[in-house]
């Protein structure tokens, strides 16, 4: 086979490679917007409006950002930086969903994603931030907490699993903590991510619908429902207190996800003050090609069923 063939093969492949990206993404968006909904019953309203941010403007802008993140991702390794980044607000919010696209390119071994479960017997004894301070980053890490210590100022309160005590403490604590991070050399960015009352029913509503959503509805979830207010006062007195300026809070409007998504990656690119990182062309050897080698053949009954 002549080095011509070879090369059509080669960007073959890789047209195939992009294409298997978009279909990732445009999997992404389906798993958001395809609901499979029973007959009869209370149906969100799922009808795309007319300020709808265009599919293709959408995607095109999204993977541009990725590109991005790629470099800022190149740039924390080669300099060494530490970055951790908060997302906080209301039951399905959209914290996830952003999370997802800046964490899919990445290299996980670089950047991870902390979501805590609720502390056990023991962590509930330790100091309060004890257990987030172990999946702080090291020199050439990003650490994206899918909620963090501010559960305390929110499901925490608002729930009554703790005391005012507990509470005023924490708000007297948090702001300190936070200096000491980045005084350490973190760099520390907060989101909040902020629905409307009606949005936050509708997503409710079709989680409830989607078979492929249930499993993020939790009995926590429901009762948030009934203690919007509450909520609402917890988050407003949070925002106030542990708004520092070592490490402001930045609220990103979510009703719109995709609009979310993209504001919010646009915003942490402009936090980071990095460049693209120049690395030395690959290139790739040729294989080694050994007559005395056999390739032993392997069983037929090993292999799964092709079914597609």
């Amino acid at each position: 086979m002549d080095e011509k063939t070879l090369d059509s093969q080669a960007m073959e492949r890789l047209r195939e490679e992009l294409l298997d990206t978009l279909d990732e993404e445009l999997e992404l968006e389906l798993e958001d917007e395809t609901l499979v909904f029973p007959a009869g019953g209370e149906h969100p309203n799922i009808v795309e409006s007319a300020s709808a941010l265009p599919r293709r403007v959408y995607f095109t802008e999204l993977i541009r950002l990725q590109r991005e993140l790629v470099k800022l991702q190149d740039w924390v390794v080669a300099h060494k930086f530490r970055l951790v980044v908060v997302f906080e607000g209301r039951d399905a919010a959209g914290k996830g969903g952003v999370i997802k696209r800046i964490a899919q390119r990445l290299n996980p071994r670089v950047c991870r994603v902390a979501a805590l479960p609720a502390p056990n017997d023991r962590e509930k004894t330790q100091w309060y931030f004890q257990r987030y301070v172990s999946h702080l980053p090291a020199a050439g890490e990003i650490v994206l907490f899918d909620r963090s210590w501010y559960n305390r100022a929110g499901v925490e309160k608002v729930m009554g699993f703790c005391n005012d005590n507990d509470l005023e403490e924490f708000f007297r604590s948090t702001p300190e903590f936070e200096r000491m991070l980045v005084r350490s050399g973190i760099k520390l960015v907060k989101y909040w991510f902020s629905i409307t009352d009606e949005e936050q029913h509708a997503r409710f509503l079709a989680r409830i619908h989607d078979p492929l959503k249930q499993w993020k509805l939790s009995p926590m979830d429901l009762e948030s429902r009934k203690r919007w207010e509450d909520y609402t006062r917890a988050k407003e007195n949070m925002l106030e207190r542990t708004h520092i300026d070592e490490a402001p809070w930045h609220v990103v409007a979510a009703v719109d996800k995709k609009r979310a998504r993209l504001n919010c990656i646009h915003h942490l690119l402009h936090q980071v003050p990095y460049q693209e990182v120049q690395h030395e062309e690959v290139v790739l050897p040729e294989r080694v090609r050994n007559p005395e080698y056999f390739r032993t053949p392997v069983p037929l009954e090993m292999y799964i069923p092709e079914v597609y």
